[in-house]
């Protein structure tokens, strides 16, 4: 690790532990504040975030646009500042700031029936308070990537881990403890809108799009009985804390045979989610940066890939 990474480690864990100390509705307002400095000097994610709008809501004016882009990076900068309130504050405080939970019989349902629920998690609202409800209800497991500054992986690590998740790692080792947990009736969690590896997914729409999208769901069904809803920690309108949303998953998410029909289930699973309160999912990750014409080596993809470079001078 360098310098740089171990003095951005030590800034990072001092301001989670700080923040840890504040509530939702604080950290709310500090990411009001911050938010015009972070649009200023954040023009990747202020680009990514218009680009990924307009293909979501072609039909929304300029000025609207405008407010969605605003709204969106509020939102994104608050789950930052709420990481430390999820990992390290107090388990009361943050139980008690989770106000109310729809769905909740999806889940007990599926167990009282001997079933493993698959709970689809999407970068909506703040998806860490979602791991800390599931894990203090339920027998919980996740997958894991360690992070790239490696001295943040400890505190990470126990933040996830500190109300009975189990952690795995993202490998062929990790899908086999998600088998066996879900075999035990348990649930586990998946991150449904991250980009997978060349050959771990396929293409299916996102919004009118295609997106490469993982294909490890069809494959814990096709092995199990387990249910899929979709979970999400949506910020209330007062912002004083959380409601947890459980969605019944795309029925297409089911079909085993067929990847591709099952890819697109969960795209519109997380669709679903997303019309809950769109402006509270991560829009300025590159959900589209790779194309179909890239993974058949089609000449022109790089002319014709979802995200260009912005020009010099040109309005982001």
């Amino acid at each position: 690790m360098t310098m740089k990474d171990n003095w951005q480690a030590r800034l990072i864990m001092r301001l989670w532990q700080v923040l840890s100390k504040r509530p939702p509705r604080t950290l709310w307002r500090l990411a009001s504040r911050f938010e015009p400095v972070y649009s200023l000097i954040g023009v990747r994610e202020r680009r990514i975030t218009r680009m990924n709008l307009r293909q979501a809501f072609p039909e929304v004016s300029e000025k609207a646009r405008r407010q969605q882009i605003h709204d969106s990076l509020q939102h994104s900068i608050a789950t930052m500042m709420e990481l430390g309130f999820a990992w390290q504050g107090d388990p009361e405080a943050v139980e008690k700031s989770i106000v109310e939970v729809h769905g909740r019989e999806l889940l007990d349902e599926a167990r009282a029936e001997g079933r493993g629920v698959i709970v689809l998690a999407p970068h909506f609202g703040n998806w860490e308070i979602l791991n800390f409800w599931l894990s203090s209800h339920f027998p919980f497991t996740a997958m894991y990537e360690p992070p790239k500054i490696s001295a943040l992986d400890p505190v990470i690590r126990h933040g996830r881990e500190r109300m009975g998740a189990q952690l795995v790692p993202t490998t062929s080792r990790g899908v086999a403890a998600l088998l066996k947990a879900l075999k035990r009736s348990e649930a586990i969690g998946i991150l449904p809108d991250q980009v997978p590896d060349w050959g771990s997914g396929e293409f299916a729409e996102f919004f009118g799009y295609p997106a490469y999208t993982a294909t490890l769901l069809p494959r814990l069904v096709s092995r199990t009985d387990a249910r899929v809803v979709t979970g999400v920690a949506r910020r209330r309108e007062d912002r004083r804390g959380f409601d947890i949303h459980f969605l019944k998953a795309d029925e297409r998410v089911y079909a085993r045979e067929d990847e591709a029909l099952s890819a697109r289930g969960v795209n519109a699973s997380v669709e679903a989610a997303i019309a809950l309160d769109a402006m509270q999912y991560q829009w300025e990750y590159k959900r589209y940066r790779r194309t179909p014409g890239q993974r058949d080596n089609v000449p022109g993809w790089r002319e014709r890939r979802f995200y260009k470079q912005g020009r010099s001078g040109r309005k982001l």
